[in-house]
């Protein structure tokens, strides 16, 4: 909402709101000496650039530039404005809000995803208690006791029971207020084809709610009791639910996968209550679509480890084979867990039991490797000498693009053992289709450098930065470390920073630290309403420093930065003379540029 908060409010709120916890809700954080680092959440990336500091309280991305406080976190990851990025934060730390007018600044399009969100979290509380405390939900009980559900499961996943009647969601919706056209809009209620009104969309199932990274209820699944069909239905794609941005029981099951560094991905909703039940609690689900690269990057900024574990038949050998390329693309390292033919984890804990369960993934799983050499069996005639021949080229081509020679030696081990083959020949074709695959990725080099893509950010194009622009950074990094160190350099330094955007934060904090003196540079970062001011601010904050800045150290960088326009002066002064055709005159400029650059660069 666009409303003006209270100064004292928002200090209480981002007091409470520490930056580790909050950012660790999206991001898997490492502690890295004083700070935490993981993979950024606002580009791609394989290694992590993403730094947070738990004693400043900001964060700063060394590839991409992101930075700010945890205010400015939550904006630029999920689209939120100020006004929703503080509600969503006083309501995590239980701090109420004042209650006050709207602005004309505040968006409609805000009013109704609340609205949307909360006919939701009505949704699922009705459900819920038709199943475990009507008379009319008795039949929901029967099919959760068939299906062996215990009240704990009940409970964790809120599994609830929709009623064959066509109003039971639109009458309470209607009672507490809600817009039943925004309610269709949501996925809840449909639009009535004949005559006017709404109906409930879902209808004698047994539901399962679906949560955002929030844990809010943004959607769910229903599977049929009886003959209705679909068997399974899920919520159908809205403002606030997007299948391949979701995945089922991810908030819940957040915690165990951070803590395990690991998860075991299934592909629906029952699957992840059986492994929940067998004790296994980091397990999640897609939600009938195909792992998506969204779902990828969600898994890996959480662990670094995915197993997956489908269904044991041609469609889930086929799902696998589709999801080992979206999860390696993300960085994540894959392990696979077969069942048997025809089982799914949900079929297999009730044949075999939990423990089983448990067994086959604790010391039954595949690398992707190995998944492969077992796969590429399928189809083929392994007493053919043809198909044999075939399996071990197409083996050992896949073996070229293993990154590790010593995993490239003990699978041709295997292959060696298995054929009854020399390991020095195997050895000689491994060597081959490697040379092979060296000249293929050498290919697109031959392209002429114009043609190459630059993105500015790589190494080796990274230009110096100039003293100048050096000089300035340290004492802004120093000034937002010691508010002394800003009256100190405002006394000394006349003409100001040269770069723009360090001479905007600089009369910011100049203004900041005259009207609040004992303010913390926690509060200043948070005032900046300049997102790009935050970011330059939120990296200064990450650079280290020696604990003081002597004044001899002092005098140096600010005698860097007065020099520099004089510097700048006398090469347009060199320019008019030579345009003149004076060259006496540009010849004493240039000797006058060569004293100026030595004295900069003895400093």
């Amino acid at each position: 909402m666009a409303v003006k908060i209270p100064d004292e409010t928002l200090t209480e709120i981002r007091e409470a709101s520490d930056i580790v916890e909050v950012i660790g809700e999206y991001v898997q954080l490492k502690k890295q000496g004083r700070q935490y680092g993981g993979l950024c959440p606002f580009h791609d990336e394989k290694t992590p650039s993403f730094s947070v500091s738990e004693d400043k309280q900001v964060y700063h991305c060394f590839g991409c530039g992101a930075g700010g406080n945890v205010f400015t976190f939550l904006q630029e990851l999920k689209g939120w404005s100020f006004s929703e990025t503080v509600s969503h934060l006083a309501e995590r730390a239980k701090i109420a809000l004042p209650q006050m007018q709207r602005t004309e600044t505040d968006k409609p399009e805000d009013a109704r995803i609340r609205q949307m969100k909360k006919g939701h979290e009505l949704a699922a509380s009705t459900y819920h208690s038709i199943l475990t405390l009507t008379e009319e939900g008795a039949p929901g009980r029967v099919y959760a006791q068939e299906r062996l559900f215990t009240q704990e499961q009940i409970e964790h996943f809120r599994i609830g029971y929709a009623l064959n009647d066509w109003e039971t969601l639109a009458v309470i919706f209607e009672k507490n207020g809600l817009d039943l056209a925004v309610m269709a809009e949501s996925g809840l209620l449909a639009k009535r084809k004949q005559g006017k009104g709404y109906y409930d969309l879902f209808r004698e199932r047994l539901m399962f709610p679906i949560t955002d990274s929030q844990g809010s209820v943004v959607a769910f699944g229903g599977r049929a009791i009886g003959e209705g069909q679909p068997k399974y239905l899920n919520s159908p794609e809205t403002p606030i639910f997007h299948k391949a941005k979701t995945l089922f029981h991810m908030h819940e099951a957040r915690p165990s996968i951070r803590k395990q560094n690991k998860a075991l991905l299934v592909e629906g909703a029952f699957d992840v209550m059986a492994a929940w039940k067998a004790g296994v609690t980091n397990v999640v689900a897609t939600l009938g679509t195909a792992l998506s690269s969204d779902h990828a990057k969600l898994l890996r900024r959480n662990a670094e480890e995915v197993i997956l574990c489908y269904d044991g038949d041609r469609a889930g050998r086929e799902a696998i084979r589709k999801a080992i390329p979206v999860l390696e693309e993300a960085g994540c390292k894959v392990s696979i867990c077969l069942l048997p033919e025809g089982l799914d984890p949900d079929d297999y804990v009730k044949q075999h039991g939990e423990e089983a369960f448990v067994r086959i993934l604790d010391n039954e799983c595949l690398s992707v490797m190995a998944f492969r050499m077992l796969d590429l069996k399928q189809g083929k005639n392994m007493q053919n000498e043809g198909d044999r021949l075939q399996y071990i080229e197409e083996i050992v081509q896949m073996l070229a693009k293993l990154e590790h020679s010593v995993e490239q030696e003990y699978y041709l081990q295997q292959l060696a053992e298995s054929f009854t083959l020399p390991m020095d020949v195997l050895r000689q074709e491994l060597s081959r289709a490697e040379r092979l695959l060296k000249q293929t990725k050498e290919t697109p080099k031959a392209l002429p450098r114009a043609e190459k893509p630059t993105s500015g950010r790589k190494q080796g194009s990274a230009r110096p930065v100039p003293a100048h622009i050096k000089a300035e950074r340290i004492l802004l990094a120093y000034m937002l470390q010691d508010t002394e160190m800003v009256w100190r350099v405002s006394e000394k330094l006349g003409t100001g920073f040269n770069l723009e955007e360090h001479q905007a934060l600089y009369a910011y904090l100049l203004s900041f630290v005259t009207r609040e003196p004992d303010a913390s540079m926690k509060r200043f970062v948070e005032s900046l309403e300049d997102r790009r001011l935050a970011k330059l601010a939120a990296y200064l904050l990450m650079q280290p420093l020696k604990n003081e800045c002597s004044d001899e150290e002092l005098a140096d960088y600010i005698k860097r930065i007065e020099q520099y326009p004089k510097w700048v002066k006398l090469k347009e002064q060199q320019q008019a003379a030579r345009f003149e055709q004076d060259p006496i005159r540009a010849a004493k400029l240039q000797m006058e540029l060569i004293r100026l650059k030595k004295e900069l660069q003895s400093q």
